[in-house]
C-alpha cells in the first residue's frame, strides 16, 4: 500500500475549507490545509454578514436547504462547546407593502418544508410590538437566525485540526496536483519554500479561486469547471444607536437575499450587502452608493437619519450564475462527476456557505466514503 505524506489535503483555509479539514481529522485522518494568504479566513469568510441562517428560502431537496439547516444546528452546538460568541437574536422577514405579503406566505411554506423550527407569521401590529421602529405590512419571525463571531469560529476549527495532529499551512498557494498511479495525488505547493507532497484524498474549497484551482488538477475535465461570476456587495455602518435587536430582511431579490440589517456583536447596526457583478474581485466601497441604501432602508425604517450611514466594507461572492440567471445549488463534485477518485471539488459556496460549513464538511467526508 502506498505511503502518503498526508491522508488528506484541503485547499483553502476559509470557514468551509477548515470545516472540511475538521470533518476529516475527526475521522482520524492526518490532514493538511493549504492557504495562500498569510492568515486563515482572509477571503469570502472575512467579508460577509456573519449571519447564522435558519434555512428559510432554499429549494426543496437542494443541498443548500439540507446543509443550511443541519449546519446551523451543528454551528450553535459548536459555538457553545468552543466558547465562540453568538447572538441567536432572531430575524424578521418583512413585507414593506401589502403587495409583498404573498411572498411572505411562499417563504413560510418553504421554511416549513425545509424543517426550519419555530417559524411564525406576524401581523403588522405583532411585528411592531417586537420592533417598534419598523415599518411593515406584516412579517415572518425566524427565531433560529442569529449572528456570530466567524473568525473565532475559524480559529476554533484550526485548533481542532491541529489538536488532531493536522496542519494549517499559511502563505502556501496551491500550484497544481497530479493523480498518482494506484490512487492518491501529488500536490505542488508554492510560497517562500515551494514543496511537493502526496495525499490519498484531495478537497478543494478555495472560494473565489475554485475554478482556477480545479484547472490546475491534471485530468480534471475542463468542460466540467463552471464559469466564475463575482457578485460584489457593499456594507454601510450606522452611526448612533442600533434601531432593531433582530435581523431585518426584506423579501429576497433575484440571485441574493437583498440588503438587510443586522446588529453586530458590538451592538452597532450594519446594512448590506447589495449586489453588483464585477469582472474581478474588488473590495472598494463607493460612498455614492449611500443614496440607494437610504432609499432602500427607509422602506422598512423610515426613521433612518440623514447622514447616519458611513461606508464600511465590501465582500465578493463566488457565484455560479450571472445577472438575471436562476441561482443554482452548491456544487460538491466527486468522482461520479469528474472521474478522479479521492477528489471532491467545491464550487459556488456562497451564502449560506458559512452557516452550512460544518454540514458541508460532513457531506464531503461522506462523498469520500468516510
Amino acid at each position: 500500500m502506498a505511503e502518503f505524506d498526508f491522508d488528506a489535503v484541503v485547499v483553502g483555509a476559509g470557514a468551509v475549507g477548515l470545516a472540511c479539514g475538521h470533518a476529516l481529522s475527526r475521522r482520524g485522518l492526518a490532514v493538511a490545509v493549504l492557504e495562500q494568504d498569510a492568515a486563515i479566513g482572509q477571503g469570502v469568510s472575512s467579508r460577509n454578514s456573519e449571519v447564522i441562517h435558519a434555512g428559510l428560502y432554499y429549494p426543496t431537496g437542494s443541498l443548500k436547504a439540507r446543509l443550511c439547516v443541519e449546519g446551523r444546528r451543528r454551528l450553535y452546538a459548536f459555538c457553545d462547546t468552543h466558547h465562540v460568541a453568538y447572538d441567536r437574536c432572531g430575524k424578521l422577514v418583512v413585507a414593506t407593502t401589502e403587495a409583498e405579503l404573498p411572498r411572505l406566505a411562499v417563504i413560510l411554506a418553504q421554511a416549513r418544508v425545509n424543517d426550519v423550527e419555530g417559524m411564525a407569521e406576524l401581523s403588522r401590529d405583532q411585528a411592531l410590538a417586537l420592533e417598534p421602529e419598523l415599518a411593515c405590512a406584516g412579517a415572518l419571525l425566524s427565531p433560529e437566525s442569529g449572528v456570530f463571531e466567524s473568525h473565532a469560529y475559524m480559529l476554533a476549527l484550526q485548533g481542532e485540526i491541529e489538536a488532531a495532529g493536522g496542519a494549517v499551512v499559511l502563505s502556501t498557494p496551491f500550484e497544481g496536483a497530479t493523480p498518482l498511479e494506484g490512487g492518491g495525488f501529488e500536490v505542488r505547493a508554492g510560497g517562500a519554500e515551494p514543496t511537493t507532497l502526496t495525499c490519498r484524498l484531495l478537497v478543494t474549497a478555495p472560494g473565489l479561486s475554485a475554478q482556477a484551482v480545479a484547472g490546475r488538477i491534471e485530468g480534471f475535465p475542463a468542460h466540467l469547471i463552471p464559469p466564475a461570476h463575482y457578485g460584489k456587495g457593499v456594507y454601510f455602518r450606522l452611526t448612533g444607536k442600533a434601531p432593531f435587536r433582530r435581523l431585518i430582511y426584506p423579501p429576497p431579490i433575484p440571485g441574493a437575499l437583498g440588503t438587510h440589517y443586522r446588529r453586530d456583536l458590538g451592538g452597532q447596526g450594519v446594512f448590506g450587502p447589495d449586489l453588483s457583478y464585477v469582472e474581478a474581485p474588488d473590495y472598494s466601497v463607493d460612498p455614492s452608493k449611500a443614496d440607494a441604501f437610504y432609499r432602500y432602508i427607509r422602506k422598512f425604517w423610515p426613521g433612518l437619519p440623514e447622514g447616519a450611514l458611513s461606508p464600511d466594507y465590501a465582500g465578493v461572492r463566488p457565484k455560479l450564475h450571472g445577472p438575471g440567471e436562476p441561482q443554482p445549488d452548491f456544487r460538491l463534485d466527486g468522482a461520479d462527476i469528474h472521474g478522479l477518485p479521492g477528489l471532491v471539488a467545491l464550487f459556488g459556496i456562497e451564502s449560506p456557505g458559512l452557516t452550512s460549513s460544518l454540514a458541508i464538511g460532513e457531506e464531503v467526508a461522506a462523498r469520500l466514503g468516510l
